[in-house]
């Protein structure tokens, strides 16, 4: 609880960083884990996923964030503290994070019984992440956080995705932040230049929004390209998979704004081009759609949650789901 508190002093604390001298070191983050390259797993067996509980053709929560606030003032701000127990809480019930282009790939390599979740990060707000100017996230802010509860956690990885407009995490062109966060296995995805409602748009508006913010994107971090794009109001243009594929672009996924769990990328619902995410919410209006609510959903008995067989080769799932899509056929295990 004293940690918990501390978060609710960030916000002051960065204005004090202007004021007094050079500030002393602070302490830098635990490095990004790198992925182990998979050990040569046992032969999976029906069996095995049955006592496991294996469902790889469940539900994946997708949680948006956009900013945090001392005080919010909108249910797409939330407090240090609500901010840092949703990750305890989702450390707490066995959830890995992974990013999404991890998710529309199909690379979902985790621990048998475990579960992915996809924390997502709109708007590029500087509350999310800033760095110090010893160059590591600020203590209180959205990534700052996000390495401590990994670090009391091993097994939660502290990966994310973060999709940008215009002067990202308040960095004029991009250079330090978006170079950092790649650095350290973040996903940085597209967000439009200038956070176009695309619906509103013509469909070269809508081209040329999308291929600036990934000029933007790629001039910061050379070498580098986004694979998914979120879309601005969660509104699609008026064009049909314009905003997935168009002239200079394609992206392997497209995330709306709400308001459910996504399907499995090995199910047949799966939609790369209209991915659903649940908004970080835990009280209030509209907290049905809220991420406090599907977590217990999908933690009931019949939450249909995705869990992991620990096998990245095989996708298992009970026989009465079986909805697999058919670009998965060799990998498949219903018991």
């Amino acid at each position: 609880m004293r940690a918990l508190l501390r978060l609710g002093a960030v916000f002051p604390a960065l204005a004090g960083l202007a004021a007094c001298g050079a500030p002393a070191p602070d302490p830098a983050p635990p490095p990004a884990p790198a992925v182990k390259p998979a050990a040569a797993h046992p032969r999976l067996t029906a069996d095995d996923a049955r006592k496991i509980g294996a469902d790889e053709l469940g539900r994946i929560p997708v949680l948006m964030y956009h900013r945090l606030s001392a005080n919010p003032k909108s249910v797409y701000e939330r407090t240090p503290a609500d901010f840092a127990a949703e990750l305890e809480r989702l450390a707490a019930e066995h959830y890995v994070p992974v990013t999404v282009a991890d998710l529309t790939a199909g690379r979902l390599d985790l621990p048998a019984g475990a579960h992915p979740v996809v924390l997502t990060f709109d708007d590029g707000d500087p509350s999310v992440f800033t760095l110090t100017p010893q160059g590591h996230p600020m203590p209180g802010s959205a990534i700052g956080i996000l390495f401590e509860v990994a670090a009391r956690h091993p097994g939660f990885r502290p990966v994310a995705s973060l999709y940008v407009n215009q002067r990202p995490f308040g960095d004029p062109d991009g250079a330090r932040t978006l170079s950092w966060l790649h650095q350290h296995g973040f996903e940085i995805g597209n967000h439009t230049l200038e956070h176009t409602n695309l619906r509103t748009v013509s469909a070269a508006a809508v081209q040329d929004a999308i291929r600036a913010e990934a000029s933007l994107i790629q001039k910061a971090v050379p070498g580098y390209t986004p694979t998914t794009l979120a879309l601005p109001y969660g509104t699609h243009p008026r064009q049909d998979g314009l905003a997935q594929h168009g002239d200079g672009y394609s992206y392997t996924g497209v995330l709306l704004v709400g308001a459910g769990p996504a399907p499995s990328p090995y199910s047949r619902r799966f939609d790369p081009g209209s991915i659903p995410r649940i908004r970080s919410q835990s009280t209030g209006k509209d907290a049905d759609y809220g991420s406090a609510h599907w977590l217990d959903e999908l933690a009931s008995p019949s939450g249909h949650r995705y869990t992991s067989d620990g096998d990245p080769t095989v996708v298992s799932y009970p026989r009465s789901d079986a909805a697999l899509a058919p670009s998965y056929p060799k990998m498949s295990l219903a018991y």
